[in-house]
């Protein structure tokens, strides 16, 4: 059985134009698309790279949230820099919404980005955790909480 997918478009103009969606989702699998700093017109709007970083980031709350998920489901994030010297602005500004979720990530300076003005732009994966119940023996026994089938 096929499994349907879900789409998300934040209103970017790149996103006809080169004919993706911001955020897919299929089944509990999220992926949300390079993602950078544009306001609610889909414009990219400037900043410092920690400002731009965190502007993605809200985007990227938001295309999650489209879709049924959120930060805390949030698995691997991918940063593509302009400049890897502005890594310490672009890496607090992550930190501060990441830093209780620890996904895996990686962060690679890039020869430029769609605009020579964008400093920062975001790949994240996501994968929506089912309900959890913790069993009385494994939580005496510290294993991980059981999880529904």
């Amino acid at each position: 059985m096929r499994v349907p997918r879900q789409r998300f478009s934040s209103g970017t103009p790149w996103e006809d134009r080169v004919g993706y969606a911001r955020a897919v989702r299929s089944g509990r699998f999220v992926w949300i698309s390079g993602t950078t700093a544009t306001g609610p017109d889909g414009r990219f709007v400037g900043g410092s790279a920690y400002d731009q970083t965190k502007r993605a980031i809200d985007n990227i709350e938001r295309a999650l949230a489209a879709v049924g998920a959120s930060l805390a489901d949030v698995v691997r994030t991918r940063l593509y820099v302009a400049d890897i010297s502005e890594w310490s602005e672009i890496g607090r500004a992550h930190a501060e919404r990441f830093s209780e979720i620890r996904p895996a990530t990686a962060m690679v300076q890039v020869a430029g980005l769609l605009d020579p003005a964008m400093r920062v732009e975001i790949e994240v994966d996501a994968v929506i955790e089912r309900p959890r119940t913790v069993s009385k023996r494994a939580g005496s026994r510290g294993r991980s909480p059981a999880r529904r089938r």
